[in-house]
């Protein structure tokens, strides 16, 4: 068996599994499988190296993908105005599992997420000149986003007697040239000490609005596991991403993070440093000596 009917295998085997627990009524786990297999969809349409499907099949993978995220996004807001059934999802079974010879139209007026490099951590440092060119235009104004992709946040868990669950307002992001991000969001993880990820990653909707220096997300991440449960050393990490339309990427920013014994209700406000995103804590330098922050609120949950 080739090494691509395998992958083929594997995002059916997620496929099934994630419409499983849909019909099942395990939202979470039907959530998390759709984003896994979204991402690792979208990260094959992306590749430049990969000459295992047409421009048409990885067209259809995109659509499946964008298919995907629509479902997961109607899942997490029940008053969602588009929404995308599970008997709609479906259909699209045999696209994914037969996408060598399934020749049929695709059932749903929908485009593949636009093309937009996902860079590893470092590769974009050299890429960066338009930005700081440009990072002195647009202060002091006010401006509302273009509603964007839908996010991956995920519902709270259920509670558990004498245990705690945490919720993350992320209120706004303080940055010198907020004016310039272009469908500015946040990726929230939750890490140990070697940088292994202990809960799903999720990632924000696009930011509501920018004013001057600061970008409002006004958006509650429920993290995805009771506090008792998380290991000594863990943190929460905060990556801020925004588009490149000149280099047709998505760029981390910055990023900040939160250790366990800051973990309080209320607000707080964290410090932003520079990237790549340093998981593992060890080589961190602040982003700005300005007084910019990452503005939080948490609620602390405990039955």
């Amino acid at each position: 068996m080739s090494d691509v009917t395998k992958i083929v295998q594997k995002w059916h085997a997620s496929f099934k599994k994630g419409t499983d627990f849909d019909s099942w009524g395990q939202l979470v786990e039907a959530i998390d499988e759709y984003q896994i297999l979204a991402r690792q969809l979208q990260k094959e349409v992306q590749s430049s190296n990969s000459h295992d499907f047409t421009e048409e099949q990885k067209k259809t993978l995109g659509k499946v993908a964008t298919c995907l995220e629509m479902r997961s996004a109607s899942l997490q807001c029940t008053q969602s105005q588009e929404d995308f059934k599970l008997e709609d999802l479906k259909k699209l079974e045999p696209f994914i599992k037969n996408i060598f010879t399934y020749n049929k139209d695709f059932p749903f007026d929908v485009q593949p997420v636009p093309l937009r490099k996902i860079l590893a951590p470092g590769e974009e440092e050299n890429l960066d000149v338009e930005e700081e060119l440009d990072a002195a235009a647009g202060a002091g104004s006010t401006q509302s986003f273009p509603k964007g992709v839908p996010g991956t946040l995920l519902p709270r868990l259920p509670s558990e007697p004498g245990m705690t669950l945490l919720t993350l307002k992320i209120e706004k992001i303080g940055l010198k040239d907020a004016g310039q991000c272009i469908d500015p969001y946040m990726t929230i993880s939750v890490k140990d000490l070697n940088g292994v990820d202990l809960n799903p990653v999720q990632d924000t909707p696009v930011a509501t609005r920018k004013e001057d220096t600061y970008i409002h997300f006004c958006v509650d991440v429920e993290i995805q596991k009771h506090l008792e449960k998380l290991p000594k050393g863990a943190a929460i990490f905060f990556e801020f991403k925004h588009y490149k339309p000149k280099k047709r990427f998505t760029s981390t920013k910055c990023f900040a993070f939160m250790e366990m014994d800051e973990i309080k209700p209320g607000p707080i406000v964290i410090e932003l440093y520079k990237k790549p995103t340093d998981f593992k804590r060890k080589k961190l330098n602040l982003l700005t000596k300005k007084p910019l922050y990452l503005h939080l609120h948490q609620t602390l949950h405990k039955d």
